[in-house]
């Protein structure tokens, strides 16, 4: 009996507050409230957005193609300054970023491939490749200098630019830079997409 009587009144409470909710949810200037105050968050949610947009950084000084996404552009005054240096066009370094990292400076590829220009490494899983020589890149920087991105894009650059300086052409540059045994496939991609971006 005690405890019915101790539970009673709290039972009594709730169900009070739940017409009370009801009423508010079904009556007409309740509903009105309520819709209301959704109108208000949907209202403020582009705002932020555009806030949010705004934040962030936008270079009206880059060069590179506004076509390409934030997560390449971020990254506008490497490639433009070490695209100057080696003598690259700074959206062929954008497309190769593109199709490489997309942006992102720790990406690391299951070949062993490091960084924001996908640059093989001395160490890692790229040290198990092996030429006639010895190992194939065994004069390439450490995993962690190539995770630097400001390193990766100056290294990545200059092999760029020194492979377009042998081979007399950005496809055949392009075709060595890229993984071994596509053929042209990867070069072509990467020239697709500076086209895309133009």
């Amino acid at each position: 009996m005690s405890v019915q009587r101790a539970i009673f009144p709290g039972l009594l409470v709730g169900i009070f507050c739940l017409i009370g909710f009801i009423n508010l949810v079904l009556t007409p200037s309740g509903y009105r409230r309520l819709e209301n105050q959704t109108l208000k968050v949907e209202a403020a949610a582009p705002a932020a957005a555009n806030e949010d947009q705004a934040s962030e950084p936008e270079s009206v000084d880059c060069s590179i193609s506004p076509k390409y996404p934030q997560s390449v552009r971020q990254w506008c005054s490497l490639i433009e300054k070490y695209s100057r240096e080696n003598g690259l066009d700074p959206n062929l370094v954008s497309a190769v970023m593109l199709q490489e990292s997309a942006g992102l400076p720790d990406a690391y590829s299951k070949s062993g491939a490091v960084g924001l220009l996908q640059v093989m490494p001395r160490d890692g899983k790229a040290s198990k490749f092996m030429c006639k020589n010895g190992p194939c890149f065994s004069d390439r920087p450490t995993m962690e200098e190539l995770f630097d991105p400001e390193y990766n894009v100056a290294y990545g650059t200059r092999m760029l630019s020194k492979l377009i300086r042998q081979t007399g052409s950005v496809r055949e540059a392009l075709k060595a830079y890229g993984p071994m045994d596509v053929g042209y496939y990867y070069a072509d991609l990467v020239i697709e997409i500076m086209k895309d971006h133009q």
